[in-house]
């Protein structure tokens, strides 16, 4: 939590208090577009494209099916097995909501329904690298949708932004980036890329706390073409009218829904100067230094003690966390939680997945956070714990 942003949130709280309403017209309003241009100097995006709204889930939901929907008569959509969980039950719940079930899927000249199909590309070495040689045939004339992590959640394997995108337009397929586990971790270049859709969460590496708002990005060169799904106030042209007919409003704001949660937003807005500052070619370089270092404690220390590293060895193209395995990782995980003050998250079925955020993380803490790793196998201290999970991992 960074101390500017618990500060902020404290003036917050007092602005809320004594302005009521009148806050809405002290940049309250604003804020979704103000932050979202903030949060678009860290993902190469000009101002205008990215805004700050509801969930990750709810945003990829309204790209999905505006994107999905564009080109009725594609029924292709591709994604793969390291896609964050929550993402492929987005694209499962759209494909159902327009199956032929649903009775508003598009349809061919004949009148016939059509039900869109999920490809899901597999892995090439024990899940720590994508297919990418299925991912490139898949990709064909009935794509209408590529969707992926930019950095996958368990191994922390990047994707070339660049070769994928153009290699989706060349069938003219859109591309939508989940960004969650590479924004404010590493350089990311939207517009250069010409990516057309992204969307990402802002309490990891951009230190929004719990329930933060996410943020959904759309090119300016589609904008006008795309329709979001979920038509609310703040996406009216002109709210304030109190219209009783629906008029979109110009460029991604169209996207937003209801009211923000403006609290947990302006205090998350607070946490994003220390990385502006920082620049994020700084914070890239540190990251490598210090996902290196863990990689090679990983080899040298926990290797000999049955752990192996469930991440790329190579830094171009692994973000900013790695992933250890172990067969009694689940046991571990709560033993450094509960007696070592370190705090992975485990992921099924075997990963301790550990983050290293270049802002505030040191090389000397990496190489304590190490040892008590050591400890707890040398002294098994996971043994007292049971293999029956709690609900959150």
């Amino acid at each position: 939590m960074p101390k500017a942003a618990a500060e902020r949130a404290k003036q917050i709280v007092a602005e809320w208090g004594h302005d009521l309403i009148r806050g809405w017209n002290k940049g309250w309003w604003e804020a979704p577009a103000r932050v979202g241009d903030k949060i678009g100097q860290l993902i190469g995006a000009a101002p205008g494209q990215v805004v700050v709204s509801d969930t990750t889930s709810i945003n990829l939901f309204k790209l999905a099916t505006s994107a999905i929907t564009l080109q009725p008569n594609k029924t292709r959509i591709i994604t793969d097995t390291f896609n964050f969980p929550s993402d492929l039950y987005i694209l499962q719940g759209i494909k159902n909501l327009l199956s032929s079930g649903g009775r508003v899927a598009p349809h061919d000249r004949s009148g016939a329904y059509r039900d869109h199909e999920i490809i899901r590309i597999g892995a090439t070495d024990n899940d720590i690298t994508p297919n990418l040689a299925q991912l490139e045939s898949s990709i064909n004339y009935n794509t209408s949708l590529v969707t992926l992590s930019h950095v996958t959640f368990k191994s922390g394997y990047i994707y070339d932004m660049q070769r994928i995108t153009d290699l989706a337009h060349s069938k003219g397929a859109l591309v939508l980036w989940d960004l969650s586990h590479s924004v404010g971790a590493l350089p990311i270049h939207l517009d250069d890329c010409n990516a057309d859709l992204a969307i990402g969460c802002t309490y990891k590496y951009l230190n929004g706390g719990p329930g933060a708002p996410a943020f959904l990005y759309v090119n300016k060169n589609i904008q006008k073409k795309l329709t979001s799904p979920i038509w609310g106030w703040w996406g009216q042209n002109n709210p304030f009218d109190f219209g009783l007919n629906y008029e979109p409003a110009p460029g991604a704001q169209k996207f937003l829904v209801g009211t923000q949660p403006m609290l947990s937003l302006l205090t998350m807005e607070a946490s994003l100067d220390s990385i502006l500052n920082t620049g994020m070619d700084a914070i890239r370089a540190k990251s490598i230094l210090m996902t290196d270092y863990a990689s090679y404690l990983t080899e040298t220390w926990l290797a000999p003690l049955g752990f192996s590293l469930g991440s790329p060895l190579d830094s171009a193209i692994r973000g900013s966390h790695i992933s250890i395995r172990h067969t009694d990782g689940y046991r571990i995980n709560r033993a450094l939680i509960e007696e070592m003050n370190v705090i992975p998250d485990f992921r099924e079925p075997d990963n301790l997945r550990l983050g290293f955020a270049p802002l505030y993380t040191s090389f000397t803490e990496i190489r304590e956070g190490f040892d008590r790793i050591k400890r707890v196998l040398v002294e098994k201290r996971y043994d007292k714990y049971p293999k029956q999970k709690l609900t959150v991992t």
